[in-house]
C-alpha cells in the first residue's frame, strides 16, 4: 500500500509527487500515456508572476487581472493565494533547472499576454510549458519516484466513504489492476477532446477523472466554461501560442484589415475571430513584421508548427488560423487544501477547479496553478495519509467485477459504430456548445447526448484482443465524454446569461442571480446539476 497515489503524469502529478515525496511519503505516480507527452507541454506562452524583471507589475495587479478575467465566478482567497505564491514558485523552478530565456541582464524574460496589465509571463521561447514538464520529470527520476505509465484509470477505489486507492486496466497486457493507498490524488488533465478535432488537446484528454471522480462521490462545477483560444491553425486545430500575439502578431481578416485588439482577453479575441469568419472572412496571424531572426530566437516552434501543419511559413507569409477548443476551467470540486467531497481524494491542475479561473482563465495562469495547487495537494495528501487508516474496500471483488466488464465489452459484437457517434458528437459540440450557444440548440445536444447514452449497450469494440486494445481505450473514453457532455450542456441550459467563455445568443448579457457556480453529484443514481447552494 501507498501513502499517496497520484493518477496522471503531467506538471500537476509532477508537482504533486514531488511535494508528497519531500513530505515524507511513500509515492506512486500512474499515467495513461507517459510524462513527456502530457498536455503541459501545449502551454507554451508561459507562466505568471509579478516578477517585475521587465515591467512595472506587483502581485496586487495580477490578482485584479485574474479576478477580471474570472467575471465574478473566482474564489478571491484562492486567487490571491495563487498570485502571492507566484514568485516563490518561479524562483523554485528557475533553482531546480527551468532553461528560461534571459533579458540581457540575465534576469528571467518576461512577455505580456491576453488580459495582462503588465509583461507577467515568465517564458522559454515558446516551449515554456515543455521545458517546465521535462524538468519536473528530471527531478521525480532523481527523486526515486516510481512511474507507472500506459495506465487507464477504471474507478476510484471506496471504502468506508473514503478514497482507499483505484483501479486500472494496464493497456499493454489487458489485465485489471488495484492500486491500495491511503490518498489518491488526481491530475487527469481536461476533456476538451469533447470537441474532437477542433481542440487543441491531445486526444488523451477525455475527463476520465472527472468522470471517476464523479461515480466516487466527488462534485463537479462550472464544467459549461470552457475557453476557446482564438490561434488554432485553420486544418489542424494546432495551437500557435499567444506568445506569437504578445509578441506583437496582428489578426487580420481576408482584406488584410485588423479587428480587434490582440491583447484582448481570450473569450474577446475568440468571439471577434468567429464573427469574421461567420461573414465568410478568413483570419491570419501575421507575425511577419517581427522578421527572422526575432521569429526563430522568441517563436521557433510556432514556424515550425504552421510550416508542417499549414504548408505556410510565417516568416513570408499569415498564418490561417481558427478558434479551437483549448482549456476547460470547470472541473472536480475542491477545497483549500485540493481535497474533494470524498475524504481522501484530492484533485489538481486543469482537472480540478480550484476557483481561481471562473469563467474565464486569464493566460500565463495555468502553469502556475499546476505549480502551486500541485505543491499544496502533495503536501495535503501526505498529510492525510499520516492519519489514515489502511483500505476499507473490498479490492478483489473490485477487480473481478472490472475484469469481468471488459471481458463482456471485448466479447459483444458492435451494432452501433462509436467512432461516428464520437466525431458527431464533437461537431455539434463545436457548433452549438462552442463560443456561441443558443437555448433551442444546447436542447438539440442535449436530445442527442440523451440518445447516444441510450445506445451504449449496442455500442462496443470491434477488435476483441485482450492486449494493446486501443480500441478498448477509445471506447473508455467515449464513455466517459458522453457522461461529461450531459454535465456541460446541462450547465450551459440553466446559466441563461453570458459570462466570460459562455456566451448565449438567446441572453446576451450577465445578470447578477447568475454569479453562482453549478455544481453536478450522483444523488439516487442520476447526475444531479444545477447552482450551488
Amino acid at each position: 500500500m501507498y501513502d499517496v497515489l497520484i493518477v496522471g503524469g503531467g506538471g500537476a502529478g509532477l508537482t504533486a509527487a514531488l511535494a508528497a515525496a519531500e513530505s515524507g511519503a511513500d509515492v506512486l505516480l500512474v499515467g495513461k500515456s507517459y510524462p513527456t507527452r502530457s498536455q503541459t507541454c501545449m502551454a507554451q506562452g508561459g507562466i505568471n508572476a509579478a516578477l517585475g524583471n521587465v515591467d512595472d507589475d506587483s502581485v496586487e495587479k495580477h490578482v485584479a487581472d485574474t479576478l477580471k478575467s474570472a467575471q465574478g465566478l473566482a474564489d478571491a482567497a484562492a486567487v490571491e493565494t495563487l498570485c502571492r505564491s507566484g514568485i516563490d514558485a518561479l524562483h523554485w523552478l528557475d533553482a531546480v533547472g527551468v532553461p528560461f530565456s534571459r533579458t540581457a541582464d540575465a534576469k528571467i524574460a518576461q512577455r505580456r499576454l491576453g488580459g495582462a496589465s503588465a509583461k507577467r509571463a515568465c517564458y522559454a521561447q515558446d516551449y515554456s510549458g515543455l521545458k517546465i514538464l521535462h524538468t519536473l520529470y528530471d527531478q521525480c527520476n532523481r527523486a526515486g519516484i516510481r512511474m507507472l505509465n500506459e495506465r487507464f484509470l477504471l474507478d476510484i477505489l471506496v471504502g468506508n466513504g473514503r478514497a482507499v486507492g483505484a483501479l486500472f486496466l494496464d493497456i499493454r497486457s489487458g489485465n485489471v489492476e488495484a492500486v491500495e493507498a491511503r490518498s489518491v490524488i488526481l491530475a487527469t488533465g481536461g476533456y476538451s477532446r469533447l470537441y474532437g478535432r477542433y481542440s487543441t488537446n491531445a486526444a488523451g484528454s477525455t475527463g476520465d477523472g472527472h468522470a471517476a471522480a464523479l461515480r466516487a462521490g466527488a462534485r463537479l462545477s462550472d464544467m459549461e466554461f470552457v475557453q476557446f483560444h482564438p490561434t488554432g491553425l485553420a486544418r489542424s486545430s494546432i495551437l500557435i501560442s499567444e506568445s506569437a500575439r504578445g509578441a506583437g502578431g496582428h489578426l487580420l481578416n481576408g482584406k488584410g484589415e485588423r479587428f480587434v485588439d490582440e491583447l484582448l482577453p481570450r473569450d474577446v479575441v475568440a468571439r471577434a475571430i468567429h464573427e469574421q469568419i461567420e461573414a465568410g472572412e478568413e483570419v491570419f496571424l501575421d507575425i511577419r513584421h517581427l522578421g527572422e531572426a526575432f521569429i526563430d530566437e522568441e517563436l521557433p516552434q510556432e514556424r515550425k508548427l504552421a510550416k508542417l501543419y499549414e504548408g505556410v511559413d510565417p516568416v513570408t507569409d499569415p498564418m490561417p488560423i481558427k478558434p479551437v477548443a483549448h482549456y476547460t476551467m470547470g472541473g472536480i470540486e475542491v477545497g483549500s487544501d485540493s481535497q474533494t467531497a470524498v475524504p481522501g481524494l484530492f484533485a489538481v491542475g486543469e482537472c480540478a477547479n480550484h476557483r481561481v479561473h471562473g469563467a474565464n482563465r486569464l493566460g500565463g495562469n495555468s502553469l502556475l496553478e499546476l505549480i502551486v495547487f500541485g505543491k499544496e495537494a502533495g503536501r495535503s495528501a501526505a498529510g492525510y495519509a499520516e492519519r489514515a487508516a489502511g483500505t476499507a474496500a473490498d479490492t478483489k471483488a473490485a477487480v473481478e467485477r472490472a475484469a469481468a466488464e471488459l471481458d463482456a465489452l471485448r466479447a459483444r459484437k458492435p451494432e452501433t459504430d462509436f467512432y461516428a457517434a464520437r466525431d458527431d458528437i464533437a461537431a455539434a459540440f463545436y457548433r452549438n456548445v462552442g463560443l456561441v450557444r443558443h437555448g433551442d440548440a444546447l436542447h438539440d445536444v442535449l436530445e442527442k447526448i440523451e440518445a447516444l447514452t441510450r445506445q451504449l449497450p449496442q455500442m462496443g469494440t470491434k477488435d476483441g484482443k485482450k492486449t494493446y486494445n486501443t480500441n478498448l481505450v477509445e471506447f473508455l473514453e467515449f464513455r466517459n465524454l458522453l457522461a461529461l457532455a450531459g454535465v456541460v450542456v446541462q450547465g450551459a441550459l440553466w446559466r441563461e446569461e453570458s459570462r466570460g467563455a459562455h456566451y448565449r445568443s438567446d441572453f446576451p448579457a450577465a445578470e447578477e442571480r447568475f454569479a453562482r457556480h453549478t455544481v453536478s453529484y450522483r444523488k439516487e443514481g442520476t447526475v444531479w446539476i444545477g447552482p450551488a447552494e
